[in-house]
């Protein structure tokens, strides 16, 4: 029995027999034995998997916190102490906030999932000199598999023999149109798009048959390398999660230490019997910490997942719609999502004139204008467009489609655009567009009973075969070889795929047949046309929008240089006079300590592979770049899941891709990138004004007991009293600036550096400012009360309602962080406000005025005058507020 040898790096640059002679196998195949023994050294084709952690694991993963350990303490402190409402209350508040987090995790393991799906196949093997269908798991290297039209590649394959072979590889390169193999070796260094002679397992044939080896299954494959890609790929932590991590440790820490300075000051003095400074003390732990704030935070994502649907983009990670707002950099593909991904053809280039196509993709409307409208060339080409074609159009719900080939789809639209017939004409024979002459040929007979071969190809393959070309007047002149390439180089330059009309009377009826061999040359050059898969015109404008708000947009594409640059110029992504575009060949040579400044200042990368987009993204994450990835194949799926925000396309996306990312496009369009930008920097936004609303909450609750009890004075709140103003602020109040619309001139300022905490300076102020305030006034109402001989609940009420009526002024001043609340454009913005405002009220009423409330919260009905003065104090809060928001305008 044959031993394999060592298989070499590159078959794709090594003839199939030595391919074949090193791996031990030949054309009948493997033997029984010899498949036996591979399969015990290979194992099963099948891409290896591990045990995700449970629910239950990643349930309690979300309670490694500092806040959440403190929460925890105070629930079992206050449930030892009986105090059972408050402990309910505070285990609700810890458990709504577990479910959520464990809901969001899980999505690597789902991608991987998806992956693993593809290579669950059949597939036609030969084994013993017997052809079989066998389940593609059990292919082992050194195998012979048969492919046709229609088959999933069940395995890395080494093509043996093929015809007419083209293969869609979009789902590893991100490429368009289909990639033309043939059994004919290619460079070691080719790129993965360019390795004609291999196929890949997961890609799809799309026309032709082949017979391929097997040189690598499972893991070892190129699919199997991008699950080991994405099982190593660590997903960062949006700058969200990290800002409210270090708050998190920050609160905790404080309210630790001011607990336990007001347990030994109050144990100490023994103002208060011990028990009451140990419930003081956890009542100020409870006030102090904004409980209902993780929840806060998750409505508001959630409210923002409603309003990304609406821009056409499916969030699939809460947090990943906040991190939109810190994008810096945003790496495109260029198919689908830059351009419209439909062939069009822009124009024909006769011997006399060149004339443009209009409308779009295609749809079979439009026109063909030029120079010459008599041009006897512009007819003789759009004959062999549209009869040496085997695409049809159909419209299908108000769309154009294609049934066929892209290419000749958008020869088919453009010969209709210019009204050419196309009826009455009769195919005799043909000969199909293969990679190894790259041309097509027809011949047919006309209405008129004349037969002519129609031929179209490369440039170059249907050069050599003309000796003249028509002229505008219908006579052939003698062909201008050099006019022509200047033509082909300059279309090519302009980032269209150029294709050679030629045509050749046939003398005579007896030709009934047509093969390479016998169709000569003699041929007259018609024209050349230009085709392009054009870009979105609402892209280039939100590459614009994007540029404006300090955003870099970078194409990382699998197409060819020249294209992409080409696209990326018509974009605007590079100005006329830039040439820099980086290929994955290139990309390689770059030292590691190199890439992140190249990367930084380079716009475009072409011919890239897996391996390529993920060093890119975290070349650029290193120089601190938030970076957002785009991506519709497998090959995508580590770049989407390192990414700060993975975008994963829709309609055309894989599943893998929509597994790893964090956001899906709808509509596959940049623009809906660029709008989605908008909406999460206005998410961020209200984000920070919920923060900056809810902290003086607990800062004034927490200021007050800390005062009491270090002066060993009468709590002015119980803890039931605090417990009800953090639920009802949070969940009237605090929930209304989740609907905020976004603050004007949103996209012309720049990204927010993602490293600096949202609790600046004027933060911090804010929160000092209106905790004082609101604090202070809420403990002068009540000791003024008292001393007045007023009872203790009474004064209670009266504090409840000071503080209640406080924040909900407070309101209209955090939805505006800089500017006025009192802009008449903007003060009814927000009907939430408002409708919060009225419930708030009707809760504060009822807080007061139903007696089974009073009972539970130790609360009396209060006097218009009580009413009248919390409110005047409320009004002066707000006012004060304003006039620390106008100084710092003005210092600013």
């Amino acid at each position: 029995m044959n031993e394999p040898e060592i298989l070499s790096a590159t078959p794709h640059a090594v003839a199939a027999d030595s391919v074949l002679r090193q791996l031990a196998s030949r054309s009948e195949g493997l033997g029984h034995e010899e498949i036996a023994a591979r399969r015990q050294q290979y194992g099963a084709n099948r891409l290896p998997t591990q045990a995700p952690p449970n629910w239950a694991q990643r349930f309690l993963r979300q309670f490694r916190d500092p806040l959440i350990y403190v929460l925890l303490a105070a629930f079992v402190v206050t449930l030892l102490l009986g105090h059972l409402l408050d402990s309910a209350v505070i285990l609700a508040v810890l458990l709504i906030n577990a479910l959520i987090g464990t809901l969001q995790e899980g999505k690597a393991e789902n991608a991987l999932a998806a992956i693993r799906k593809i290579l669950r196949l059949q597939a036609k093997v030969r084994r013993a000199g017997e052809w079989q269908n066998v389940d593609a798991e059990k292919l082992v290297p050194g195998d012979i598999v048969q492919l046709r039209s229609g088959d999933r590649v069940p395995a890395d394959l080494r093509i043996l023999s093929a015809q007419g072979l083209r293969v869609d590889e979009s789902l590893l390169t991100g490429e368009s149109l289909p990639s033309d193999k043939s059994p004919v070796p290619v460079e070691a260094d080719a790129a993965l798009g360019d390795r004609h002679s291999m196929l890949y397992a997961g890609t799809f044939v799309q026309a032709g048959r082949a017979v391929a080896v097997v040189t690598a299954i499972a893991a070892q494959t190129e699919l199997g390398k991008i699950q080991g890609l994405l099982q190593e790929t660590n997903t960062l932590q949006t700058p969200l999660i990290r800002q409210m991590q270090r708050f998190s440790k920050t609160l905790a820490l404080l309210v630790l230490v001011l607990s336990t300075v007001m347990a030994g000051i109050g144990l100490a003095r023994q103002l208060l019997p011990p028990f009451e400074v140990f419930l003081a003390v956890i009542s100020f732990a409870v006030a102090a910490i904004p409980e209902g704030l993780p929840a806060i935070l998750s409505i508001t994502l959630a409210i923002g997942v409603e309003r990304m649907a609406r821009r056409q983009v499916i969030a699939r990670h809460l947090h990943a719609i906040e991190t939109l707002g810190a994008v810096t950099v945003i790496c495109t593909d260029k198919t689908g999502t830059l351009t419209r991904n439909e062939m069009f053809a822009r124009g024909l280039r006769t011997h006399a004139s060149w004339y443009e196509a209009s409308g779009t993709g295609y749809a079979p409307q439009g026109e063909l204008a030029g120079a010459e409208a008599g041009d006897k060339a512009r007819f003789a080409a759009l004959e062999v467009a549209s009869v040496a074609n085997d695409t049809q159009l159909r419209q299908e719900g108000g769309n154009w489609q294609i049934i066929g080939e892209p290419t000749e789809g958008a020869l088919r639209a453009l010969s209709a655009k210019a009204g050419f017939p196309g009826e009455g004409y009769r195919r005799l024979a043909s000969i199909p567009f293969e990679s190894a002459h790259k041309l097509m040929a027809v011949l047919t007979e006309r209405p008129d009973g004349q037969r002519r071969i129609l031929l179209k190809g490369a440039p170059d393959r249907v050069l050599a075969r003309c000796g003249s070309m028509l002229d505008a007047d219908g006579s052939s002149l003698p062909i201008d070889i050099p006019f022509w390439e200047r033509e082909n180089q300059y279309l090519a330059s302009q980032g269209l795929r150029v294709l050679a009309l030629a045509r050749r009377d046939v003398d005579g009826q007896q030709q009934e047949s047509l093969d390479l061999d016998s169709l000569g040359q003699n041929f007259t050059l018609l024209a050349l046309v230009g085709i392009v898969d054009p870009p979105r015109p609402e892209a280039i404008t939100a590459i614009s929008d994007c540029r404006r708000a300090g955003i870099q947009v970078k194409m990382i594409t699998g197409d060819h240089a020249g294209t992409a640059l080409a696209i990326a110029r018509e974009m605007g992504l590079v100005a006329g006079g830039e040439s820099q575009v980086l290929t994955g060949t290139e990309l390689d040579r770059i030292a590691p300590d190199d890439l992140p400044a190249v990367a930084l200042r380079t716009q475009v990368f072409a011919r890239t592979s897996p391996e390529h987009k993920l060093r890119l993204v975290e070349a650029l994450q290193t120089r601190g770049q938030v970076v957002a990835m785009t991506g519709d194949g497998v090959n995508d799926a580590p770049a989407l899941k390192r990414a700060d925000v993975g975008i994963a396309m829709g309609a055309r996306g894989s599943e893998a891709a929509k597994e790893a990312a964090d956001l899906v496009l709808v509509d596959d369009n940049f623009a809906s990138i660029a709008r989605a930008v908008a909406e999460g920097r206005a998410i961020y936004d209200n984000l920070r004004k919920a923060i900056l609303f809810i902290l003086p909450t607990n800062g004034a609750q927490g200021l007050v007991l800390l005062a009491a009890i270090i002066a060993g004075l009468q709590l002015p709140l119980t803890p039931l009293q605090i417990l009800w103003v953090n639920l009802v602020i949070a969940v009237t109040l605090a929930l209304a600036l989740a609907f905020e619309p976004a603050e004007p001139a949103i996209m012309e300022r720049p990204p927010r550096n993602p490293a600096e905490s949202f609790l600046d300076w004027r933060f911090l102020l804010r929160v000092a400012l209106v905790s004082v305030s609101i604090g202070g006034a809420t403990m002068a109402t009540f000791y003024a009360e008292l001393s007045a001989g007023m009872p203790a609940e009474l004064a209670r009420s009266m504090a409840v309602t000071t503080l209640v009526l406080s924040q909900a002024l407070y309101l209209f001043n955090v939805r505006h962080l800089q500017g006025s609340a009192w802009r008449r454009s903007t003060l009814f913005s927000n009907p939430i406000a408002w409708i919060a405002l009225g419930v708030l009220l009707l809760l504060q009423l009822a807080l007061l005025y139903l007696p089974p409330l009073q009972r539970v919260f130790q609360t009396v009905p209060l006097q218009p005058r009580h009413w009248g003065l919390a409110l005047l104090i409320a009004v002066a809060v707000f006012f004060l507020v304003e006039l620390e928001k106008r100084l710092l305008r003005k210092v600013a």
